[in-house]
């Protein structure tokens, strides 16, 4: 066998799958993961595959033959014993005898539990009896672009012949379910010996007696496809019909994106509030400026699991490259017509093709939209869900490049696609989500985020659903605390507050990455403890700049981001009991401190007609993961107290009526009550102090 591809990464590890010995199901999980680390093979959720192992009845002793399956909302990248569904093969192939047609297909989904073997198993998917009726001990079936840009081409089943002669079996489009694995298992009886079958519109099936021979046996069938479309394309010498539009240069994509982001996120959370992503690679300018793209993009996806992401259709903008972007409120406007129409048009689509039971219609908004010359935005309710979408198009994109070089690209019938997109089973499925958290489809941008309390604010609001940009002056910090999260809950920019400039930069950042911002906290910090004698002209300028006109900058610049976006918004500052409460050898932090939380008044007033709420927390004695007691402050509050620095945790928790020592958590649950359950709050003050009375508010 191979191990040479060009269009497949071959990523089978001899030593890696001797480690699972005999275990089948092991090495069936290990094929699963190295076919979903390769995106031209399977997208994220895309595809299934299965093995078939000898067990012990535990009812009867027997020996019996159990499928083990990828579950329902697996994925196989990242497919775990967790998320698999372990069915009595015999069981599953009985259900022939009460399976009365295309009418039953519902019901049949139920009674794959009736088959479960394995009570730990996920819940079967719909793809179940396409593995459990085919014979064979490994099976993969998967949504490799070549191999789609063949099921989606015109005359496929020809050019299924003329690319694997008789070795594979071809079936026309028909919606997953029971009959489909019926079809499958009739290819095979009418065309024995194939390695492979082609589903039309759809996707591939593969096989093998081992793991690893089906693993090549995919990769083969896969390599062929792939390089029979080359060969065409290079026959063609044009793909998309050529060019049409130019890109602009790369910075100036990712400037314009920046400032479209926030629109566009905008307009797309018309019904609920989403999050963006951003890609310009060369396979989508490819498309998005070619001749061809006002021709295919109103065509639709093929694959079903291409159009559950990124809906039926992409919203093309009729931008130029050289639109002036500057002026938000006029670009408004030319986008709200195509948002209206789009929106209309799905609608239309609904109304159509809906049935008696259909459930009630989804958001109309488009997922993907398309700027020529620029690049193409994507919205979900999630990082990931975007950021897939967005992958799921450009695989929907190779796809058409492939059917276009073959014969013609063609895509499924409306009516077939809304089957598929509302169908009863996948509304089940979207019903079984659990709920959001509360901020869920929110973009948190924290200042002095590379520790202490700006971490701690990060954690508890990534915690809580949000998305996080991390800011901070020390690149270092910033990479290691980014290094904390999953993917796709953060990303981090280096950013000096007090540098205008440097500001603007994180915001394009945080508008690139998730499509704009929501929550803006300013806990960049530093104190200086001084007697008046000893303060200088550069630590009264240096705690002004950083914590004064920083603020002021990030709130002017924030401001104008949320009211692009016309969701709303908060900001919070990071201020300080200091700020209320006079103190000796505290002259310059203290009326830093000040100027903050009246700012924060100021701004609460100005900002709410856009329903930008601005509300401050003020921390006293956090010692304890605070960065700055790490210095100077540390000894200059110490000294000001006559007491050591060591005793300084001590003192301070003695000091407040509650006698407790104040934690970065402690203020982050403080923020995190003006953000996700105060909603009706603003130019308000929150003391995170366990009680000083002199602080008091009122």
């Amino acid at each position: 066998m191979s191990k040479n591809f060009k269009y497949v990464d071959y990523l089978w590890d001899d030593e890696k799958a001797a480690s699972f010995g005999d275990n089948q199901v092991e090495l069936f999980l290990y094929r699963s993961n190295i076919l979903g680390a390769d995106l031209r093979i399977t997208n994220y959720g895309g595809g299934n595959t299965s093995c078939k192992t000898i067990e012990k009845d535990p009812l009867t002793n027997e020996e019996v033959e159990v499928m083990w399956v990828k579950g329902s909302g697996g994925d196989i990248g990242t497919l775990t014993r967790s998320g698999i569904a372990g069915l009595y093969t015999s069981r599953l192939r009985d259900l022939k005898k009460v399976y009365g047609g295309l009418e039953d297909e519902d019901r049949m989904v139920g009674l794959f539990n009736h088959c479960i073997y394995d009570l730990d198993s996920k819940a079967p998917s719909i793809d179940t009896p396409l593995h459990g009726l085919l014979p064979f001990k490994h099976i993969d079936h998967l949504h490799p672009d070549a191999l789609i840009a063949v099921a989606a081409a015109k005359d496929s089943e020809r050019v299924t012949k003329e690319i694997w002669g008789d070795t594979m079996g071809w079936v026309p489009w028909q919606r997953p379910g029971f009959d489909l694995g019926l079809q499958l298992e009739k290819c095979l009886a009418d065309n024995p010996g194939i390695r492979g079958i082609v589903l039309g519109s759809h996707g591939l099936f593969t096989w093998g007696d081992t793991s690893y021979e089906c693993y090549v046996n995919s990769l083969e069938v896969i390599e062929m496809a792939s390089e029979y479309i080359e060969n065409k394309i290079k026959e063609n010498r044009s793909v998309f019909g050529g060019q049409k539009v130019e890109s602009l240069p790369a910075d100036e994509r990712k400037e314009k994106a920046a400032q479209l982001i926030p629109l566009l996120r905008g307009l797309c959370s018309s019904e609920n509030q989403m999050i963006g992503h951003f890609t310009d690679t060369d396979v989508v300018l490819e498309y998005i400026n070619s001749n061809d793209l006002e021709k295919l993009a109103p065509m639709g996806t093929s694959c079903p699991d291409h159009f559950l992401r990124t809906k039926i259709q992409p919203l093309v903008l009729s931008l130029e490259t050289s639109e002036d972007l500057s002026d938000a409120s006029a670009i408004l406007k030319k986008l709200e017509p195509a948002f209206e129409q789009y929106r209309a048009e799905y609608i239309e689509y609904y109304n159509t093709c809906k049935k008696d039971n259909s459930p009630a219609i989804r958001d109309a908004n488009p997922v993907i939209i398309i700027y020529p010359g620029v690049g193409m935005f994507s919205f979900a309710k999630n990082k990931q869900t975007t950021r897939v979408a967005s992958e799921f198009y450009i695989n929907a994109i190779n796809v058409m490049r492939g059917a276009e070089a073959i014969t013609a690209y063609t895509s499924l019938p409306r009516q077939e696609a809304f089957d598929i997109e509302y169908w009863l089973l996948e509304e089940a499925k979207l019903q079984r989500m659990p709920k959001e958290q509360p901020l869920s489809r929110k973009v948190a941008f924290v200042t002095g985020a590379g520790g202490g309390i700006g971490k701690a604010i990060a954690d508890k609001l990534a915690a809580e659903g949000a998305v996080v940009v991390l800011t901070d002056i020390n690149e270092e910090s910033l990479v290691e605390a980014n290094a904390t999260y999953k993917r796709d809950v953060a990303t981090y920019a280096v950013c000096d507050v007090t540098s205008t400039a440097s500001i603007a930069d994180a915001f394009k950042k945080a508008c690139l990455e998730f499509g704009g911002v929501d929550i803006i906290v300013h806990s960049a910090g530093l104190a200086i403890s001084k007697p008046l004698e000893d303060t200088t002209d550069k630590d009264w300028n240096i705690l002004q700049k950083i914590l004064v006109k920083g603020q002021f900058d990030l709130a002017k610049q924030g401001a104008a981001i949320i009211r692009q976006q016309g969701l709303g918004g908060n900001f919070i500052s990071i201020a300080s009991k200091n700020g209320l409460v006079a103190g000796p050898n505290n002259v310059a932090y203290g009326t830093a401190k000040a100027a903050q939380q009246h700012m924060v008044r100021l701004l609460a007033a100005e900002l709410a007609k856009d329903k930008i709420r601005v509300n401050t927390v003020n921390p006293d004695g956090v010692i304890v993961g605070s960065k700055i007691w790490e210095g100077a402050w540390a000894e200059g509050r110490a000294k000001a107290n006559g007491i050591t620095v060591e005793e300084l945790p001590a003192f301070y928790a003695k000091r407040n009526l509650l006698h407790e020592i104040i934690t970065p958590d402690d203020i982050a649950n403080a923020v995190f009550s003006f953000v996700g359950i105060l909603d009706k709050s603003t130019g308000n003050i929150i003391n995170v102090d366990g009680g000083m009375a002199n602080a008091f508010v009122r």
